[in-house]
């Protein structure tokens, strides 16, 4: 058909196969985060007070917070938002505080980040994980055995013969 279509209009059997194949496209590309939903793909932290803020606005969203990927340093804050959930490849890292570029340790950064932490979290910051300047890494299933109050996504979480997304 579409050579006969092709030897009677080349120019009408070209767009019909672009309008066919603009149609399809969209299905078969890779899906966004719906709407109502915010991902956090690999965060390195940054900033306390930014990171603060940030986190403000994020819950002020009405939005989930999906976070992917790594979380590390400042990003950990984020994690205990009541609209917030961990990815189950996620990978959170937490180390002390530190001004940048230097391993010193500014008063009272590591008490603000605390405060943000809950359960077996907030005793691991305590216990020496806020005067480390090594980074200690974690599971999203680890975070969530320690503070059980955090939820993996459901929307991110392993269908049946695929596996997990962040």
């Amino acid at each position: 058909m579409i050579q006969k279509l092709r030897q009677f209009h080349p120019v009408a059997a070209t767009a019909l196969l672009l309008s066919l194949a603009l149609s399809v496209a969209p299905a078969l590309a890779e899906k966004g985060p719906p709407r109502n939903t915010i991902d956090i793909w690999n965060n390195s932290g940054g900033n306390v007070l930014q990171m603060v803020q940030r986190r403000n606005d994020l819950a002020r969203s009405g939005k989930t917070v999906r976070i992917r990927g790594y979380c590390r340093s400042a990003c950990t804050m984020l994690i205990t938002m009541p609209n917030a959930c961990l990815g189950p490849q996620a990978r959170i890292g937490f180390h002390a505080p530190r001004i940048p570029n230097t391993t010193i340790i500014p008063p009272m950064v590591d008490q603000i980040m605390g405060s943000y932490y809950r359960n077996g979290i907030r005793d691991r910051w305590y216990s020496g994980w806020n005067r480390s300047i090594d980074m200690k890494v974690i599971t999203a299933a680890d975070y969530v055995r320690l503070d059980p109050q955090t939820r993996i996504c459901d929307s991110l979480k392993p269908r049946r013969g695929r596996k997990g997304r962040g």
